[in-house]
């Protein structure tokens, strides 16, 4: 409608200056809806990628969708408080999970290297607790406060590995909103010590097996968004900021809605 009517303006503003070309009210009134829904289409169209420049600080946000470990930058993944990486017939971790491809694609199913890299970079982190063999019969036995970020350095790039959840002796991991914002905050810390001001790609958390369930998709990814431009305000530690988003979770998510939310930060 707001459409129509700069259209419909601008029709009445020319036929005052040209009266003689002026047309039919039948054709103005069809060209006005015809450009007006091709503009409303085009506004509602789904889009794989959103981009906004902030000026305090000056960096940029992108949300697209895609794969997150093709993207030419640092990369976080999530994992579970005890850094489990086992995919052995999919029972602590599964293969289909971002820690399941990290193990796959960036390590080449290698799961001894990738928990040597781990267990170096939490060398100077004191575990919280330990379980027994009994109690956690697969797995890792060490326990992180959550928040922990295992920062893991391959050619190029580092990963920031960020336990934002708990892993039950049932092998199911459980997370909330609570431990979300927390494990948000210790990670833009690691971002600030060791990402350089560079390039950070980070997928929607929580939205999968972590089962932050009382947030939908949108919700979680527009709390990481808040998180992250509330933490630069203290300092900038991040010049460009990208949400990847799997196809799947793109079609419960609107992104003309993320748009506006984005102008509002």
């Amino acid at each position: 409608m707001a459409a129509f009517g700069l259209v419909s303006a601008a029709v009445q503003f020319g036929g005052q200056l040209l009266p003689a070309a002026m047309p039919s009210s039948t054709t103005v009134v069809s060209t006005s809806i015809f450009l007006c829904l091709g503009w409303g289409l085009l506004r509602a169209y789904p889009r794989s990628r959103i981009e906004h420049e902030l000026r305090n600080p000056a960096m940029t946000v992108t949300v697209r969708v895609g794969d997150l470990f093709e993207e030419d930058s640092d990369l976080v993944v999530g994992f579970s408080d005890t850094f489990d990486t086992s995919t052995n017939n999919n029972t602590v971790i599964s293969k289909s999970s971002l820690q399941g491809q990290l193990l796959h694609r960036l390590y080449a199913d290698d799961a001894v290297r990738l928990d040597r890299e781990i267990n170096t970079a939490l060398a100077r982190t004191a575990p919280l607790a330990r379980e027994s063999r009994t109690g956690k019969r697969k797995g890792k036995l060490l326990r992180y406060p959550l928040g922990t970020v295992a920062v893991l350095n391959r050619p190029g790039r580092k990963i920031f590995a960020v336990a934002y959840s708990r892993m039950g002796n049932d092998y199911v991991a459980r997370s909330s909103v609570e431990d979300l914002w927390l494990s948000l905050d210790r990670l833009w810390d690691a971002v600030y010590s060791h990402g350089q001001r560079g390039r950070l790609a980070i997928p929607l958390m929580g939205a999968g097996l972590a089962r932050v369930d009382a947030l939908d998709r949108e919700s979680l990814l527009k709390m990481t968004l808040l998180s992250f431009v509330a933490r630069s305000r203290q300092g900038l530690f991040c010049r460009e900021l990208r949400m990847v988003i799997s196809p799947p979770d793109v079609e419960k998510i609107n992104l003309l809605e993320v748009a506006a939310f984005l102008r509002t930060l």
